[in-house]
């Protein structure tokens, strides 16, 4: 994976995007904690998704974490907004994840720009009220996702990045991409990772439903993260 409340922090990062389907979320209950990302005491974590309806081999995992990032964003309330890239010569986002079906994204645009920022999305995350902070999975690492970051952090979002939720045609892009978005002040990490960092404490309701889901999926992640550490 709709918003629901946003959060102003003290630094010039802004988050929400996805180049191809993008999923964005945040938590009500919210609270700032200096940098540290927590669902329970933030308001506004934000998953993203730049996925094409027939992706090659290689965005497998792309396509495996998005579903455990959306499967997240409903235990733990988050919004998800979505975008297709020029859905009329690409197709929609693929269908595994369900976005026209299955799961209602708080804002779902199809455009032409490489970036997710476009003004229909642009005006959904307005509605938060101040900087969110977001999560960006999808393709093309180098293209759709580094734009959408840098326009997100351009306008005081905090952006997270998953590594093992990116990919792109060509493999070494990734690893290229990955190291200039955290130069440029993105937080690259992992799905795994940044679920918990949201959570932050095991004592959370949401603890056993996430913990459950890791688990659900741990094969797909190692095996993700390991290519990506072939790269």
């Amino acid at each position: 994976m709709p918003p629901v409340s946003s959060h102003h922090l003290p630094l010039a990062h802004d988050a929400h995007h996805h180049p191809t389907g993008y999923v964005t979320s945040k938590k009500t209950s919210a609270k700032p904690s200096g940098n540290t990302l927590k669902c329970n005491n933030i308001s506004s974590p934000v998953p993203l998704l730049t996925l094409h309806s027939l992706p090659p081999s290689n965005h497998l995992s792309s396509i495996s974490t998005a579903q455990k990032m959306i499967k997240a964003s409903q235990i733990l309330s988050m919004p998800i907004y979505a975008t297709t890239q020029n859905r009329a010569r690409l197709g929609p986002t693929c269908t595994e994840l369900g976005l026209d079906h299955d799961v209602h994204p708080a804002a779902h645009a199809d455009k032409t720009a490489f970036s997710m920022y476009v003004p229909a999305i642009a005006a959904a995350l307005a509605e938060s009220g101040g900087p969110v902070e977001a999560v960006i999975v999808g393709i093309e690492a180098h293209i759709c996702v580094t734009q959408t970051a840098l326009d997100l952090l351009a306008r005081g979002h905090r952006v997270y990045v998953l590594a093992d939720g990116v990919g792109s045609c060509n493999a070494e892009e990734v690893p290229i991409a990955l190291r200039r978005l955290a130069r440029e002040g993105a937080v690259v990490t992992t799905s795994e990772g940044f679920l918990y960092e949201c959570m932050g404490d095991a004592g959370v309701e949401e603890f056993k439903a996430v913990a459950g889901l890791v688990k659900e999926s741990k094969e797909r992640t190692r095996e993700a993260l390991q290519t990506l550490c072939k790269m």
